[in-house]
């Protein structure tokens, strides 16, 4: 034992090298760059919530309110003045939820079988798919409205959410993703008994749900901020969205723009939550997105 304890006694220990952090001119650079960018982007934001908690009536000042006066007056008047705001918020939580559910489930649907399915011209009906996005949205709104009218779906939630059942972005999305998982788990379903839709129920739907997440989060979004064929489809002030609803607040002869400042705010702070509280699924759709198939 003395022995072993003279050998290590004359073990000299070894100082690992320290790292230093350095930064360069060009990292202190970059960092302004970006601070300065930030800054910029969400100045119109902290700029609208400003105005949202500062007591204002007809003419806002010309120069930006930097420090609000925390108050709730605006919110107060949109709340009392416009009985219909809360129906606003409602249709809109409806019309974002189901038009996201219905993209959750024929999206990824249509994504699985063209990832994995075998059937005479899979490409090409692929590529005529993909194809649309090159038209523009606004081409549609036309025969969209003759068709929602023939039916009678016009000035009702319906017009809003049956043409948003399928998204060409979100099939490619879903695409790209279930091709990347392994055929042999569904084999292996099959083996078991399985048939078609308890492969996809069992297997290609829970291995897709980052996939599913991001298509998600990104239909939802768009949804909730859609504006151009709400406002078209839509005629009674109590089936408005709430875009539709924050932009009609505006008057013929004199505009509050307390109200509408406070009404905007509120439009918009559920989709900051929303992205702050799941940003990384964003960055992960957007990855996913570039996946080569």
């Amino acid at each position: 034992m003395a022995t072993e304890t003279s050998v290590f006694s004359r073990i000299e220990p070894v100082e690992l090298p320290r790292r230093r952090f350095s930064v360069n001119g060009y990292q202190i650079l970059a960092w302004i760059v970006l601070i300065l960018t930030t800054i910029i982007a969400l100045f119109p934001m902290y700029w609208l919530f400003a105005n949202a908690f500062t007591p204002i009536t007809s003419t806002p000042p010309l120069t930006p309110i930097l420090v609000p006066a925390f108050k709730l007056d605006n919110f107060e008047r949109l709340l009392v003045n416009n009985k219909f705001y809360l129906n606003w918020m409602f249709n809109s939580l409806v019309v974002a939820i189901a038009i996201t559910a219905f993209h959750v489930l024929f999206d990824t649907m249509a994504g699985y079988a063209f990832a994995k399915k075998r059937f005479p011209g899979r490409n090409l009906f692929f590529i005529l798919i993909l194809s649309t996005l090159m038209i523009p949205i606004h081409v549609t709104f036309i025969p969209l409205y003759i068709i929602n009218r023939q039916f009678g779906l016009i000035d009702s939630l319906w017009a809003l959410i049956l043409p948003g059942t399928a998204w060409v972005f979100g099939i490619f999305l879903m695409r790209q993703y279930i091709q990347t998982l392994p055929s042999e788990l569904e084999d292996a379903a099959r083996i078991d008994g399985c048939s078609e839709i308890g492969v996809f129920r069992h297997v290609i739907f829970p291995l897709s749900r980052p996939a599913i997440a991001a298509l998600a989060i990104f239909t939802f979004v768009r949804s909730w901020n859609d504006f151009l064929w709400p406002v078209i489809a839509l005629n009674k002030p109590q089936n408005y969205t709430l875009t539709v609803g924050v932009a009609n607040l505006q008057g013929e002869f004199m505009t509050d723009w307390g109200i509408i400042f406070s009404g905007a705010a509120l439009a918009a702070l559920p989709m900051i939550i929303f992205f702050l509280l799941f940003q990384k699924y964003f960055l992960e759709g957007v990855r996913m997105g570039a996946l080569k198939g």
